[in-house]
């Protein structure tokens, strides 16, 4: 088995009872009725307790996203070739994927790491050269990462986190063959059954699907031994999962927020909060995607989603898309009149 000396960064709960109750006195006081802004007031509130500020501010937010191959696509789990990651990767950097749009449009930094894809890329500004190796081994033969390529990627997740300013993270990434690496992550971590687990990804047809039902069934199979975090992460993790896992530790560290995108962003808490439970304060969970392994990975984690709108693209995209109602959240309590300010009645005594 893989020996691991990896040692996570300590993360301190986002809990503050006095600093919650002056975060909820301010929500309730603004110009409308308790409670009237659901979501939104839960959010703030979470905000304020994760920046540990009365007055919390998002500031120079980050859209980073990482890129690997995995070995396992070469057993046909998904509808696409792998030359698609460094494709897709040249795609990001040009401005033409959905999620250089939305980056673009929300003025959001962004950033692509090449945690581990079978290409070389000529360096250029946007883009992060931090590749492990050209794709992890073929996880349904054994291990897809030794431990110290796993140490590796998780270290230089952190630091790319570390080299990036603002206090908030949009976090997603891109690599054939990873809802695989995702629902193998999530059947070990969780216990469940790999059919609860598996999606069709890029869009698999149904004899497709049973193919990597099967493929995946083996591949936890051969790697049955790997049943604490890390080593699950590097038996059927991916390089870009493990980095993606590095930055969230190493932002809820620096008690930054973390903006979590779809099933593999999600898949990369189950590993990170396992080895920091307080992390979960720090995470908020953009949207529920169409991919099936998603709803019941999101109820294990205890996360409420922002959004359902049937995504399942990854890339940060549905993490880019929710950024205006978590903007919005601080905005409103930054910006929107209190009762005694507006000079507005508060209500009817004794209702």
């Amino acid at each position: 088995m893989n020996h691991f000396d990896y040692l996570a960064p300590s993360v301190a709960p986002a809990a503050n009872a006095a600093l919650a109750a002056r975060l909820q006195q301010r929500i309730d006081r603004k110009t409308k009725p308790l409670g009237a802004l659901g979501r939104l007031e839960r959010l703030a509130l979470q905000l304020g307790l994760a920046l540990a500020s009365d007055t919390p501010q998002l500031e120079q937010p980050q859209l980073i996203v990482f890129a690997g191959d995995h070995g396992l696509a070469a057993q046909g789990v998904s509808a696409y070739p792998s030359d698609v990651t460094w494709q897709m990767v040249e795609n990001f950097l040009a401005g033409g994927a959905a999620v250089s749009v939305l980056a673009r449009q929300h003025g959001m930094a962004l950033t692509v790491v090449d945690a581990g894809v079978r290409h070389d890329f000529q360096p250029r500004p946007g883009l992060q050269l931090r590749k492990i190796a050209a794709g992890t081994q073929d996880a349904s033969r054994g291990p897809a990462m030794t431990a110290a390529q796993c140490q590796a990627a998780l270290a230089a997740g952190a630091q790319v986190l570390r080299e990036r300013p603002g206090n908030v993270v949009l976090l997603g990434e891109m690599g054939i063959g990873n809802t695989s690496c995702a629902s193998l992550l999530m059947a070990r971590l969780c216990g469940l059954p790999i059919e609860a687990c598996v999606g069709r990804g890029t869009g698999l047809n149904d004899a497709a699907l049973q193919r990597k039902q099967r493929v995946l069934a083996q591949a936890l199979e051969v790697n049955h031994e790997a049943r604490e975090p890390l080593a699950a992460l590097a038996a059927l993790g991916g390089f870009e999962v493990a980095m993606m896992v590095g930055a969230m530790l190493e932002a809820a560290h620096e008690r930054r927020v973390i903006v979590v995108d779809g099933f593999i962003a999600s898949a990369a808490v189950l590993v990170a909060r396992a080895l920091a439970p307080a992390l979960l304060d720090y995470c908020v969970f953009a949207h529920c995607s169409g991919e099936q392994g998603h709803r019941a990975l999101l109820q294990h984690l205890g996360a409420e989603p922002l959004l359902d709108l049937g995504m399942r693209l990854g890339e940060g995209s549905g993490a880019a898309v929710a950024w205006p109602l978590i903007d919005s959240s601080l905005r409103l309590l930054d910006e929107m009149a209190s009762f005694e300010s507006a000079g507005v009645s508060d209500g009817m005594p004794g209702t």
